[in-house]
């Protein structure tokens, strides 16, 4: 397997799923389906984690991909990245802090720091996946 050709699609494949389980996620908790949202949550967590390992390995065996965009959209993704790789490392253990009070159902605890952690979760895999767009598919 060429990791350079093949895991950033991987990636983005991932952050697209791990969306998908958040929006359920934050539907059915609204619902007060309260089992339902814990295993959506856990779907997210775990696509999440397969996504960090397979983001690890590209970026430990991969060159550096350029991102090939000229004129006013090159300062626009550059803030974008970099909102995004600051926000992913602010919400990992933002995540697992909360996933943890979930867990352990100490539920005014969990909702207190889920009302951050949701948003800079779906910020991260939106912003993931549309990096992944800008650098692979529109200025590919």
């Amino acid at each position: 397997m060429d990791t350079a050709t093949t895991l950033p699609h991987v990636n983005a494949t991932l952050n697209a799923i791990t969306i998908v389980f958040l929006v359920a996620a934050f539907w059915l908790i609204k619902q007060k389906r309260i089992e339902a949202h814990r295993k959506a949550m856990l779907g997210a967590l775990t696509v999440s984690a397969l996504f960090l390992a397979s983001y690890l390995v590209y970026h430990f065996t991969a060159p550096i991909f350029v991102f090939r965009g000229e004129g006013l959209v090159r300062p626009f993704y550059y803030a974008l990245l970099i909102s995004h790789v600051i926000l992913a490392a602010l919400a990992t253990p933002l995540i697992l802090v909360t996933a943890w009070r979930g867990l352990r159902r100490t539920d005014a605890r969990h909702r207190a720091l889920a009302r951050w952690t949701w948003p800079v979760w779906m910020y991260v895999s939106v912003s993931g996946v549309a990096v992944y767009a800008m650098l692979y598919h529109v200025y590919a």
